[in-house]
Order: structure tokens, then C-alpha cells, then sequence
């Protein structure tokens, strides 16, 4: 297996990893996907087993939901949004603009919903209220995502998505991982101007 150097600096409060095989495939595995290692990878390259336990528990939320790549991002943007995480805001509003346009990226970044279906407004005002007042969460507010065409077992997986992929984002705030410089200059323009919050972006190398 080819040597990984760590990157330069750090990705945010805490040193980098001690390098070892799975820190090294988790950089490589960065390098090859999208040619640097990310600031939240560099975070979670702490606990590769972490890591790769909730990337299982979100995979199989996934699959139980029924969630499509653009469903999917959907909810990620609505949720990330909700809680002011920048980098997952930019990261899944540029997947979303990608997958279905950069109105439906900003409409579920700033919740108007305007560009979206109604399926998956149905989806983002879920996200929301699971992120922004689970106890707030009505049985009227259940019979929309019911009305929406989700049955109780993909309502359980919507859910448990949305509550992963905020324990995802919260780590890598509290423990300041700020949007990678690469990220940000791919993002569209229009998403880097919906995303007013959270850390602010890391400086280019």
C-alpha cells in the first residue's frame, strides 16, 4: 500500500491522527475520490470504526427508507441547514444542485421549498422539525409525511437518517472542522450564497 503523507496544518481543535493502514485508506480513499483529504475526514480518521459503523447504520436507514440520491440530499440540506453546519449544507446543497437543479439546492437550504416536489417538501419539513424541536413533533406532523406516501417503517428510517446525519455533523462542529477551500470553490455560486452560517470556510493552501 502506497504512503499517504498527512495534510499540512490542521483540519480543526484537535491534532491529525497518528497515520496508521486505516487512517492511510481513509486519506487515500479521499484522494482518489475527490483528489484531497477532507478537513471531516482528518476529524474522524480518530475513529475509523466510528466512522465506518455510522456510514453502515446510514446505509442501511437508506435502504429503508426507500431514499433516492436526490431524496436523499434533500433531507441532508434541509437537516444541515437547520442546524447551521456549513460544510454539509455546501457539500449536499452542490450534491442536490447537481441532481436537481440549483433552485431545488437553495429552496431546501433557506426553506421556501418552492422548487421542490411535494413529496420531498413533505421530507424537508421533517428534517427540520426532527432537527430544530423533536418534542415539538405532532401525530398531525406524522399524517403528513403518511399523506406524502410514507408508510410508518420508512417514517422510522427517515428519522433515524436525519438523527445520524446530525450526530455526523455536530462532531465535526464542535470539533471545528471548517469547509474544505476545495469544496467551497466547487460549490454553485448560488448555494455559496444560501449558506450565511456556521464556521466559516478553510483559507486555500
Amino acid at each position: 500500500m502506497t504512503t499517504v503523507v498527512a495534510p499540512a496544518g490542521r483540519a480543526g481543535f484537535l491534532s491529525d491522527a497518528e497515520l496508521d493502514d486505516e487512517v492511510e485508506r481513509l486519506y487515500a480513499a479521499d484522494l482518489e475520490g475527490q483528489g484531497y483529504v477532507s478537513n471531516l475526514t482528518r476529524v474522524w480518521a480518530h475513529s475509523p470504526e466510528a466512522l465506518a459503523v455510522l456510514s453502515y447504520l446510514l446505509k442501511r436507514s437508506t435502504e429503508g427508507a426507500g431514499l433516492d440520491q436526490r431524496q436523499r440530499a434533500v433531507l441532508v440540506a434541509a437537516s444541515a441547514a437547520t442546524m447551521g453546519d456549513s460544510y454539509c449544507s455546501l457539500a449536499w446543497g452542490s450534491r442536490l444542485a447537481s441532481l436537481a437543479g440549483d433552485e431545488a439546492a437553495t429552496s431546501a437550504l433557506t426553506g421556501s421549498d418552492e422548487s421542490l416536489s411535494d413529496a420531498e417538501r413533505g421530507l424537508a419539513g421533517w428534517a427540520r422539525r426532527v432537527v430544530g424541536d423533536p418534542n415539538g413533533v405532532t401525530a398531525q406532523d406524522v399524517d403528513e409525511l403518511r399523506r406524502a406516501g410514507y408508510d410508518d417503517g420508512q417514517i422510522f428510517s427517515v428519522t433515524l437518517f436525519v438523527a445520524l446525519r446530525l450526530a455526523f455533523s455536530t462532531v465535526n462542529d464542535a470539533l471545528g472542522a471548517p469547509p474544505d477551500a476545495e469544496l467551497v470553490g466547487r460549490a454553485p455560486a448560488s448555494v455559496r450564497t444560501a449558506v450565511t452560517f456556521g464556521r466559516r470556510p478553510a483559507p486555500s493552501a
